[in-house]
């Protein structure tokens, strides 16, 4: 995990929850989100899983930012995830993906339940950032935060491109699923 992007987000966050007065106001982090996608089209499945994504979440102003490193996620394939990181994604050029934003609409941070939830802000992957709404789930349960959303990515919206030769074998809308359990922070 990169120490510096906690304390970034943490300074900026901390900074917001002291000016708004609200002593209740907690931070959320994780450094083992799930994140998920699949490529799979009938020819060729293509699926990764990386267990590294980083969350914070802050319930003062609803400030969320989540940075995962593209050199984490792990395919069944090394040939796959080879070309993932050199060909598609071009990790050494554009290392992380991320999203900083608000949640709209929060729930009641005290208040255990489920609930649904969208949040609006800049989605950046392969060095292309794109204004999104993404919808989820949102569970509050013995003083931590779940975070849940299925969501896709196009191929195109980032100037990812797959050569003629394969580009039957590979999705173009990517589909993403993300489970993040968050725990108050603690600095």
């Amino acid at each position: 995990m990169k120490p510096h992007f906690y304390r970034v987000a943490c300074l900026a966050m901390f900074s917001t929850a002291l000016l708004s007065g609200n002593a209740f106001a907690q931070m959320f982090a994780t450094s083992g989100g799930n994140t998920q996608f699949s490529a799979s089209t009938p020819l060729e499945n293509i699926e990764a899983e990386n267990k590294k994504s980083q969350v914070i979440l802050n319930t003062a102003n609803n400030e969320i930012a989540i940075r995962m490193n593209m050199r984490e996620f792990s395919f069944p394939n090394k040939l796959m995830q080879e070309h993932f990181n050199e060909n598609y994604i071009e990790s050494e050029k554009y290392p992380t993906a991320t999203f900083s934003g608000k949640v709209d609409k929060a729930p009641d941070y005290t208040k255990d339940g489920d609930y649904d939830v969208s949040a609006t802000g800049k989605f950046t992957v392969h060095g292309v950032t794109k204004e999104r709404t993404i919808k989820g789930k949102m569970k509050i349960e013995g003083g931590k935060i779940t975070i849940s959303s299925d969501f896709e990515v196009a191929l195109v919206d980032h100037n990812i491109e797959v050569p003629k030769v394969v580009f039957v074998k590979i999705a173009q809308i990517i589909k993403v699923k993300a489970k993040y359990t968050l725990a108050p922070y603690k600095k």
